[in-house]
């Protein structure tokens, strides 16, 4: 293993966030706002620390990630990242536990939401946009940031990419993987900047529409109202976010080929259309449960039903209503959604629309090899044959999602905590969504779980993100064999 080439990259890395903590401590320097000290500290930390790692192993930086390496930069960054944002939290005292301060660190730059911060509202200005940008960089991802300004990783650019955005396949959108980095980068803030001004335009003021944004985009869902957007009390602000939120759990590929004017490349899309079906069908479903006994009129159900299918399978998780209170089939039905996801090569999190798509068209193979046992089939995805290599991929991903689950889970129960609360609080971290059910429901947050439970979750939360096999596989004895 290459540890000064990972050095490197993960001074690269820090140098990336000091870039971005500028910000939040020009925010805390206007009108000296309590928390500047916390995230001066922080910046000159991830400076000082970051130039250090780079300057020192910068003779490296040329050479080639091998295959092992590529693994161990992504996990190694993501949790460095997470160690290093939680320190304003730390310092400032808004989160004197260090078990709270990596959870809501962690939560941020996995886009996860989940939050133990019981008093939004309070915090001071500069550590809550810190708190919402986390999310930001986190959404798009922190390695696929780090390639786009700094291009010198060698032949390891494609890997890295893969470990950070695992998707069936992976489509680079320019000759070089540096230029593909950059494009989704580029539609990723022109989509930010849309939603910007469109919250502004519905009564937000602009520290809030950015925040907003920031998490909208990435389907983070962090608020900085302890209401989250039930606060705003705005039909045209709920549209806005179920609108973004929708478009934010689009594959981006599809996005940068309709800038070039393929527009039919949505529906061409066998993911995109399921993607559509799934939403609707659960629109549908959920305004059926909850007009009349949860709400009064047919439109005011579809508002609220629609926010909140989005939110849930974006993996988002805003809230502007307390589903907990929501008939037990809506339950069952977010929770399930919460498996579902988004489209591979989004923002959002889960299983991913695809996967579940080629499952299902698996088990259909299945079922029609039983009635016709000598037939050859094949299987295609817009119009492509789907290789067995993938298809294997698929259910060992499958197989590893719900290992991690069912032993968590059992973990989570031998904390104390209840069935609904373990079960809904791990599939939440896993899909990264947020709001759970149980003690963790969307009109409660996660402070109260015992401190064991939440490092279960923030190991939940990283696999997720990296979708398992990029953290798993630093668990196999092998890995670390020459």
């Amino acid at each position: 293993m290459n540890l000064p080439l990972i050095l490197n990259f993960i001074g690269s890395v820090l140098l990336i966030l000091s870039l971005f903590l500028v910000v939040p401590v020009a925010i805390s320097s206007l009108g000296a706002q309590p928390g500047i000290q916390a995230l001066l500290v922080t910046f000159g930390l991830c400076l000082l620390g970051g130039a250090l790692l780079y300057v020192l192993t910068r003779k490296h930086r040329k050479e080639s990630l091998r295959h092992r390496d590529v693994f161990a930069v992504v996990t190694l960054s993501w949790l460095v990242a997470s160690l290093l944002g939680s320190l304003p939290y730390v310092l400032s005292g808004d989160l004197p536990s260090f078990t709270d301060a990596y959870f809501e660190a962690m939560a941020g730059f996995t886009t996860t939401g989940a939050t133990v911060v019981t008093d939004i509202e309070g915090m001071p200005r500069g550590i809550l946009f810190w708190r919402h940008l986390t999310q930001w960089i986190g959404g798009m991802g922190i390695i696929l940031f780090a390639l786009a300004v700094l291009p010198l990783v060698g032949s390891g650019a494609m890997q890295l990419f893969k470990a950070e955005v695992p998707e069936v396949t992976v489509d680079k959108l320019r000759p070089r993987i540096i230029d593909t980095a950059k494009a989704l980068w580029y539609i990723y803030a022109a989509l930010t900047g849309l939603a910007v001004l469109l919250y502004a335009a519905g009564g937000m003021d602009l520290y809030d529409a950015f925040c907003h944004a920031f998490t909208t985009l990435a389907t983070g869902g962090f608020s900085t109202r302890n209401a989250s957007l039930a606060s705003y009390r705005s039909p045209f602000i709920d549209v806005v976010a179920t609108l973004f939120m929708f478009m934010a759990g689009v594959n981006y590929t599809l996005y940068f080929r309709g800038f070039r004017g393929e527009l039919s490349r949505f529906w061409r899309s066998s993911e995109f259309r399921f993607y559509v079906t799934v939403t609707l069908v659960a629109i549908v479903l959920v305004t059926l449960k909850i007009a009349g006994s949860e709400y009064e009129n047919i439109i005011t159900s579809v508002r609220y039903a629609a926010f909140q299918v989005v939110s849930v399978m974006t993996t988002t998780g805003y809230t502007t209503a307390d589903y907990g209170l929501w008939p037990p089939f809506v339950q069952a039905l977010l929770v399930l959604l919460m498996f579902f996801g988004s489209m591979v090569g989004s923002t959002g999190g889960g299983m991913k629309q695809v996967r579940v798509l080629l499952m299902l068209k698996q088990g259909y193979r299945e079922l029609y090899q039983l009635i016709h046992p000598h037939a050859v089939t094949t299987m295609k995805l817009d119009r492509r044959f789907v290789p067995k290599e993938v298809l294997g991929s698929i259910w060992g991903f499958l197989f590893l999602f719900l290992t991690i689950y069912a032993l968590a889970i059992l973990a989570m129960t031998a904390l104390g905590l209840d069935l609904v609360t373990s079960a809904s609080t791990v599939v939440s971290a896993m899909s990264n969504v947020g709001p759970a059910l149980g003690a963790a429901g969307p009109a409660e947050n996660y402070a109260g779980l015992p401190a064991a439970g939440k490092w279960v979750l923030i190991f939940c939360m990283l696999a997720g993100r990296l979708e398992v096999y990029t953290v798993i596989v630093l668990f196999v004895p092998r890995f670390w064999k020459k």
